[in-house]
């Protein structure tokens, strides 16, 4: 059980990958290369560096120091979103997901309390993640981690349904993280401005596309959570319900109402601005939110535990946004 202030938003990525061993060629398998920096590592992806992580990335005892500066006493360890590899063929896609599941399921073990993890499933197989996710609960896992869309499908597509069945049958929490949004194309800068101006935009479109599913409405039990604050969807939310309200087709699509079904799901905290959190306490509850940093990547939030403290919440609502909310998401808790 997770104890003390809980990070339910950091990343990892294995110290090395095994050697593609499948019958397909040009398969965007990753490996690892040393990089220029000291203690950092180059995640190559179809011959071309994706990204530069560093070694908190698989150690532990890096982690540790890093939790020791935030206030952090647990993390939640879950896979780089790219490592999802929802573009493999399903075979391919299980074995690289079972080496970076028992990665994951390895620093658990070692880390003595201090981490809790959610593994990842080939979710362009649904009934194969059905399968992994039930050998994942079996292991200890907490839940999996999901991208915003599979291969730009939906992730409330009726092709999911049975998955998010089973996720509520098995107690599993998800964890829902942006992944390749759309409009790329449309967006000038360097190649990492996607994650920053377009995430949030991916994040509350897979929300609303749940909710219009009736993903949400059908499955009371159902923990989610969603990264970055759940992006845009804040702002979202009075236009769609207030579309929900004019349009009868929109009434008998979600199963309740959408500020309702709002209140049900687990948001991270990471929106960087003081103001933007307070926002989001009101507008889906105390209950709802969760420490999130992103940890060990570029774009972290450093100090989590001051930016929720600067909201000056009670000191019972402020241990729920730095504890009990991710216990009960993960499902420690009633």
């Amino acid at each position: 059980m997770t104890t003390g202030t809980t990070d339910i938003h950091t990343h990892i990525v294995p110290a090395s990958f095994p050697a593609y061993a499948g019958r397909h060629a040009n398969v965007r398998w990753p490996s690892m290369a040393p990089a220029h920096d000291c203690h950092h590592c180059n995640v190559m992806i179809a011959g071309k560096v994706f990204r530069t992580v560093s070694d908190h990335s698989w150690s532990l005892e890096r982690r540790l120091e890093a939790m020791e500066a935030a206030r952090v006493e647990c993390q939640v360890l879950s896979p780089m979103p790219e490592l999802l590899s929802y573009w493999l063929e399903p075979e391919d896609a299980e074995a690289l997901g079972r080496h970076v599941n028992d990665t994951i399921a390895t620093m658990v073990s070692d880390g003595k309390g201090r981490f809790a993890g959610l593994g990842m499933v080939p979710l362009q197989d649904p009934d194969r993640a059905v399968v992994e996710l039930e050998r994942l609960m079996a292991m200890g896992f907490k839940g999996v981690e999901i991208g915003t869309n599979v291969n730009g499908v939906s992730i409330g597509d009726k092709r999911y349904a049975a998955f998010f069945a089973a996720a509520e049958r098995l107690g599993a929490a998800i964890f829902v993280h942006a992944l390749h949004p759309a409009g790329t194309e449309r967006l000038v800068g360097p190649p990492n401005m996607p994650a920053l101006a377009l995430f949030p935009c991916e994040t509350s479109t897979a929300i609303v596309s749940l909710m219009m599913a009736g993903i949400i409405g059908r499955h009371p039990r159902l923990r989610i959570a969603f990264s970055h604050g759940g992006g845009v969807f804040a702002l979202v939310l009075p236009r769609f319900l207030h579309g929900w309200k004019m349009m009868p087709g929109l009434r008998d699509a979600t199963g309740g109402s959408p500020a309702e079904l709002a209140r049900r799901l687990y948001y991270d905290t990471l929106v960087y601005d003081t103001d933007t959190l307070r926002f989001l306490v009101e507008r889906f509850g105390v209950t709802q939110l969760c420490i999130g940093t992103d940890h060990p990547f570029t774009i972290e939030e450093t100090e989590p535990v001051a930016a929720v403290e600067r909201l000056g919440l009670s000191a019972a609502d402020r241990d729920l946004v730095l504890s009990g909310n991710a216990r009960r998401f993960l499902g420690e808790t009633a």
